[in-house]
C-alpha cells in the first residue's frame, strides 16, 4: 500500500464508520456424528474448542496491527439437523447445549448452524431439530439457528412454512432473545457466514475463515463527494469505493487464516 491509500483508509476508519463486522471460522463436524447424541456433543464440544480455541485472541491481534476495528468473532458449523440425524433423539438441545459451552469457552460472540435444510422436504433429523429450535434457543446464550424452507430451483416447502410459523411464536414466548436469533431463509448459500444464518455448508472445506466487513458510510461517503456527476463517475465511484473496503477484508482473511 502506498501513503495514499493508507491516509484513505485511515479516513475510512475515522470518518465513515468502516469496520471489519466479523471474523466468522466455518467447521465442518461431519466427523463427529455419533449414533449416541451425548458422545456427539461431547464431540462437537472438543472440535470446537480446538479449531477455534485462537480466534479470539487473533482477532484482537490482527486489529491492533492494523488498526482497523473487529466487532465480533464468531463461528459456524455444519447444520445440526445432519448431525443429529445418525442418533435417536427426539430432540437435539444437547447438541445446541454443546455448541453453546465450546462458544462461551473460545470467547466468541455467536455461534451458528443449528439449522435445517428443507427446502425441498423433511429428512430424518430436520423435523426433531425445527421443533427443537424453541427450547434450544432459550437454554443457550449464543447459538443461532436457521431453516431454509424455499429456493427458486425447488420451490416453497408448505409444511415448512407452516411448521415455522408456530416454531418462531413459540421461540419468541420461550425467550426474550431466542427469535432474534432465529432465521428463515429462502435460497440460503451453503457458504454463508453472517449471523443469525450462518452455517457451514457440506461443500466447504474443513475449515475456512469468513469476512464480514461493513462500510455504508465509506460508501455514502464517497458518493456524496461525486454528487450531480454523470452516472459513469458515480458507477466508477461506488466500483473503486467496494474494491477499497473489499481488498482490506481480504487482507484481514488471509492475516487470519494463517
Amino acid at each position: 500500500m502506498d501513503i495514499k491509500n493508507v491516509t484513505e483508509t485511515i479516513a475510512m476508519i475515522e470518518e465513515q464508520n468502516f469496520d471489519i463486522r466479523t471474523i466468522t471460522m466455518g467447521i465442518s463436524l461431519l466427523d463427529c456424528i455419533d449414533p449416541d447424541i451425548d458422545k456427539a456433543a461431547e464431540k462437537i464440544y472438543a472440535k470446537i474448542t480446538d479449531k477455534a480455541r485462537d480466534l479470539v485472541k487473533v482477532g484482537n491481534e490482527i486489529s491492533a496491527e492494523l488498526g482497523i476495528p473487529i466487532v465480533n468473532k464468531r463461528v459456524c458449523v455444519t447444520p445440526i439437523a445432519i448431525i443429529g440425524a445418525a442418533t435417536d433423539a427426539a430432540d437435539y438441545v444437547p447438541l445446541a447445549r454443546a455448541m453453546d459451552e465450546a462458544a462461551q469457552k473460545v470467547g466468541i460472540d455467536f455461534i451458528g448452524g443449528f439449522s435445517a435444510l428443507v427446502q425441498k422436504g423433511y429428512a430424518k433429523g430436520d423435523k426433531i431439530l425445527i421443533d427443537s429450535i424453541p427450547a434450544a434457543l432459550a437454554a443457550t446464550q449464543k447459538v443461532c439457528s436457521s431453516v431454509n424452507i424455499g429456493s427458486t430451483k425447488t420451490g416453497i416447502n408448505m409444511s415448512a412454512v407452516a411448521d415455522m410459523g408456530r416454531v418462531i411464536k413459540e421461540t419468541a414466548r420461550l425467550s426474550d432473545l431466542g427469535a432474534a436469533k432465529l432465521v428463515v431463509f429462502a435460497n440460503a448459500v451453503e457458504d454463508n457466514p453472517f449471523m443469525a444464518g450462518a452455517f457451514h455448508g457440506v461443500g466447504e472445506a474443513e475449515v475456512v475463515i469468513n469476512v464480514g466487513v461493513s462500510g455504508p458510510g465509506v460508501v455514502k461517503r464517497a458518493l456524496e463527494k461525486v454528487r450531480g456527476a454523470s452516472f459513469d463517475v458515480v458507477a466508477e465511484t461506488v466500483k473503486k469505493t467496494a474494491f477499497k473496503i473489499t481488498r482490506i477484508g481480504q487482507l484481514v482473511g488471509q492475516m487470519a487464516s494463517e
